[in-house]
C-alpha cells in the first residue's frame, strides 16, 4: 500500500519488496501499523535520530502459507539479532534457517515450510555468485530483494525441507556462497564497467548447478528472473555514479531516489543537477530511528565519479 512519506518519527525496518515495489517500511513511534513509503521516484528527506538501535519487531504467520512484519509493541532498544528480548521469544520464523537440520519446529513453521520453494542463482555486479530459496508465495519478492543483475530460479520443490537440502549440497559441491554482504553489492555496483562479465559469470554457474541437480536426481527447470524496472539506471554499465560521501545511519540527508536495486539506491541531493548521483544503501537504516521532514537536506559534497 502507497502510504507516502509522511513526517514524524519512525523506526526505519529496512527496505522492502514486499508490496511489488521497493518501500521503507517504518513503524511509528506513536503506534499505529506499519507504514509501507514507496521511494523510488520520491524525495527521502530524514534525520536519524541518536546512535543506538531499536527492535524491528518479528515475523509472524498469516494463514498456513504467508508470513508477515509485525512491529515491535513497546518500541525497544534493540539486543541480539536485532530485535529486543520479547520479540525474539515469540518470533517463530526464527527457527526456519535451521529447520532442516533439526530441532525445535513449531506447527505454524511446519506447514509454512511444507508449502513448495523454490532453488534459484542470483548473480551480483563483480559476478559474484550465490545461491538461495524462496518459499512459493515470496519467489519474485525475494529476488528483488536481493540486489541482483541477473538471476534463475533452477528449480521448484516440494517443500522447504527438501529445497535447503538442495542448497546445502550445490553450496558444498560447487563452492556457491548462501550470502552475500551488502557492502560488496554496493562495492560492485559502484566498479559496474560492463555486463558481459557477470552474465558469463551467471551462466558457468547456471551450467554447473543443472548438473550437479542431475547427479541428485533432480529435474532442473531454469526460469530467468525478470529484472524489475525500477532498478534499471544501476543496472546500466559504464554510467557515472559515486559513492555517497556521508553516513546514512547518522545526520541529515535529503536525496530523490532514482533507481533502487535491493536495497541500495540511486540518488541525487537537493538542488544539485551538475553532481554525480550518489550510490548508497538504504538497508543500513533497518533498525534507526529517523525523524521525516521536508525541512532535512544532506551536506554538500564534491566527489570523484565511482568510475575511473
Amino acid at each position: 500500500m502507497d502510504q507516502g512519506l509522511a513526517s514524524g518519527t519512525y523506526v526505519c525496518h529496512g527496505i522492502t519488496w514486499a508490496s511489488g515495489d521497493p518501500c521503507l517500511l517504518l513503524a511509528s513511534v506513536t503506534g499505529e501499523p506499519l507504514i509501507f513509503a514507496p521511494v523510488t521516484g520520491r524525495r527521502l528527506a530524514y534525520q536519524v535520530s541518536g546512535t543506538g538501535r531499536w527492535c524491528t519487531g518479528r515475523y509472524r504467520f498469516a494463514g498456513r502459507v504467508r508470513v508477515e512484519v509485525v512491529a515491535c509493541p513497546d518500541r525497544a532498544p534493540a539486543e541480539a539479532g536485532g530485535q529486543c528480548a520479547a520479540c525474539a521469544g515469540r518470533d517463530d520464523f526464527r527457527f526456519a534457517h535451521r529447520f532442516h537440520a533439526g530441532g525445535h519446529v513449531p506447527d505454524a513453521l511446519a506447514a509454512y515450510m511444507a508449502q513448495p520453494h523454490w532453488l534459484y542463482l542470483a548473480t551480483f555486479a563483480d559476478g559474484t555468485t550465490k545461491i538461495g530459496t524462496a518459499a512459493d508465495p515470496r519467489k519474485r519478492s525475494r529476488l528483488d530483494e536481493q540486489g541482483a543483475l541477473i538471476a534463475t530460479y533452477l528449480a521448484r520443490s516440494a517443500d522447504g525441507r527438501a529445497v535447503r537440502f538442495l542448497e546445502d549440497a550445490l553450496s558444498r559441491r560447487l563452492g556457491l556462497t548462501q550470502t552475500v554482504r551488502a557492502a560488496a553489492k554496493l562495492a560492485a555496483l559502484a566498479g559496474l564497467r560492463d555486463l558481459a562479465a557477470a552474465h558469463a559469470a551467471h551462466q558457468q554457474h547456471l551450467g554447473r548447478a543443472t548438473e550437479a541437480l542431475n547427479a541428485l536426481n533432480v529435474t532442473a527447470t531454469p526460469e530467468a528472473w525478470a529484472a524489475p524496472g525500477e532498478g534499471d539506471l544501476l543496472r546500466t554499465p559504464d554510467a557515472e555514479r559515486a559513492l555517497y560521501p556521508h553516513d546514512p545511519r547518522s545526520g541529515e540527508h535529503g536525496l530523490t531516489v532514482l533507481s533502487c536495486l535491493g536495497s541500495q539506491v540511486l540518488a541525487t541531493l537537493d538542488g544539485d543537477g551538475k553532481q554525480l548521483p550518489y550510490l548508497l544503501d538504504l538497508g543500513t537504516l533497518k533498525g534507526r530511528r529517523i525523524v521525516l521532514g521536508a525541512q532535512f537536506s544532506s551536506p554538500p559534497a564534491a566527489v570523484q565519479s565511482a568510475l575511473f
